[in-house]
């Protein structure tokens, strides 16, 4: 290296290991504070929950909001989700339930989510990860609820309707499709496994590329994965993250017919979030079978000023053309407003529930 810029570099690296022996005595001290935190609660008997996502959205918000740069606020989110999930870690490990195996775009949100402090529990089914959570198996659980392309997950709103659990955040991640097998070619390889919403994105891709090959339903694409790694005959879908996990080898990447590919996830628990200062408000209507009665469930928000994020409706599965409508509002449900115009709304429609509040992403 030239000696003049070694000379130039040292000063600032030795700054930089100084910085760093700071940054890690700070959070020393942070996990420190952490703990007492803890101890007070069981000094005081307290039932309070390890986990209070208003506090920890604030906390980032308000770290985004002092920040001045040149450290990017999405990089603010990222480290400090895991500080705080470290922290929590220290007081009680949360388990978080999630559609499983290992290096399923479900886990991959659920830790963006809570961090990597937390004890995984994966799941073979979206209703084994409702069953864990309600039956206390797990603190939490991560269910995708919408993608950009293929819409609704239906088995995740049929879920919430009929369960007990309450939403209590959510996160939207990137979804990056990959065509995976155990060798990196495609020779001998009869048919592409995925979950249903993954081959129905890659559909186009899956056509033009390989039209011969069968395509097969898992239950996830990790588990699409699990199967590619045991059986030459198969190639999965999935994102890296599960190529890594299962020894695979990439042979396409990016195959999803649409490039801003995104799923929405949300997370479900037994806690009711409070509110942040930034929030949503999810909930499932259903009204009477007469003429104009969609328009008059929606007047109390207008009414109220509340606005509308999303509006999906599904059959209620009654024979009579009923239908279930799932609304994402803003605000939380304890603001004035969407107080009151969730108040008015539950006096005119047949079916009202209230999903809960929680921050927005």
């Amino acid at each position: 290296m030239d000696k003049a810029l070694q000379a130039r570099l040292l000063p600032l690296r030795e700054r930089i290991d100084a910085l760093d022996e700071q940054i890690l005595d700070l959070l020393n001290q942070r996990a420190r504070a952490a703990r007492e935190v803890g101890q007070a609660k069981l000094d005081f008997d307290a039932e309070e929950p390890i986990l209070r996502p208003e506090r920890e959205a604030a906390v980032i918000r308000r770290l985004q909001g002092l920040n001045t740069g040149p450290f990017p606020a999405q990089a603010v989110d990222a480290v400090w989700n895991e500080i705080i999930s470290t922290c929590r870690g220290l007081e009680s490990r949360l388990v978080v339930a999630y559609l499983g195996p290992r290096g399923s775009f479900s886990e991959q949100a659920a830790l963006e989510h809570f961090g990597h402090a937390v004890e995984k529990l994966p799941c073979n089914s979206f209703d084994e990860v409702f069953r864990a959570v309600e039956a206390g198996q797990a603190d939490v659980g991560m269910v995708p609820v919408e993608n950009s392309t293929e819409g609704a997950v239906n088995r995740t709103l049929d879920l919430l309707l009929n369960s007990p659990l309450k939403v209590l955040g959510e996160r939207s991640i990137d979804i990056h499709h990959c065509l995976m097998t155990r060798s990196g070619r495609l020779d001998g390889v009869r048919r592409v496994m995925a979950h249903p919403q993954a081959l129905a994105q890659c559909q186009g891709w899956l056509a033009r590329n390989c039209p011969a090959l069968a395509r097969s339903a898992a239950s996830s694409n990790a588990e699409a994965a699990r199967a590619a790694s045991q059986d030459p005959e198969v190639a999965a879908i999935a994102g890296d993250v599960a190529a890594r996990a299962w020894g695979l080898r990439v042979i396409a990447s990016g195959i999803q017919d649409d490039p801003q590919n995104r799923t929405r996830f949300l997370a479900v628990g037994r806690i009711e979030t409070l509110p942040s200062g930034s929030d949503k408000t999810s909930i499932i209507l259903a009204v009477p079978n007469r003429a104009g009665a969609v328009y008059d469930m929606l007047a109390p928000l207008a009414a109220n000023g509340v606005s509308m994020t999303r509006f999906e409706s599904r059959p209620a599965r009654t024979g009579q053309w009923e239908y279930y409508f799932y609304v994402d509002l803003l605000g939380h449900n304890r603001d004035e407003a969407v107080e009151k115009a969730l108040t008015e709304l539950q006096g005119q429609v047949a079916f009202f529930k209230l999903l809960g509040s929680y921050p927005i992403q």
